[in-house]
């Protein structure tokens, strides 16, 4: 009896994680379609976003974070025009994608951001409560996009107060009875 409960521990257990593995990396993701007109970044002088052309989009997200999403694209606006133009955002780093998403490979981003071959700009605020989605666009016109939490997301997260300089905390919902 102890043999046939230790297999059945051990293949529940096998079961559980394989679920987890595949839940992570690939049960929540869709693919998103391209935005009508472009990507859209944040010009220097207004918090209205601007639209810059771009081809062969390829973006995936998940309802399940709001940190999940990725993006990947082509402009032909050279860095000086945009450094010009739109506000740029320093020290932000992409965050891994699923190796299955190969357009978007974290590292290498991050080396050509280090490397100074990419900068980063601020496409939008707030696209989630706490969340902005920042935009690094390299020498050759390579564009990728990801979220990161902003100040106010860091503090409503982490359970600091989220203090005036901050949009309201989203209502939520009553739960079903």
């Amino acid at each position: 009896m102890g043999k046939f409960l230790g297999a059945f521990i051990m293949v529940s257990a096998l079961l559980a994680g394989a679920a987890l593995y595949y839940l992570q990396i690939y049960g929540f993701y869709e693919e998103v379609d391209a935005p009508a007109d472009g990507m859209m970044l944040l010009p220097l002088a207004s918090s209205q976003g601007e639209v810059i052309p771009m081809e062969g989009f390829e973006a995936i997200d998940a309802d399940s974070s709001p940190i999940r999403y990725r993006a990947c694209f082509t402009t032909p606006y050279s860095l000086a025009l945009l450094t010009e133009t739109f506000q740029m955002v320093e020290g932000a780093q992409p965050r891994n994608a699923p190796s299955w998403f190969e357009c978007f490979d974290a590292k290498k981003i991050g080396d050509e951001l280090e490397a100074g071959t990419a900068l980063t700009f601020m496409s939008q605020k707030n696209v989630h409560f706490g969340v902005d989605r920042i935009v690094a666009i390299t020498s050759d016109g390579r564009g990728y996009a990801w979220h990161e939490l902003n100040d106010c997301g860091a503090k409503a997260y982490d359970g600091t107060i989220v203090g005036e300089e901050c949009p309201p905390l989203p209502q939520r919902t009553a739960p079903i009875e």
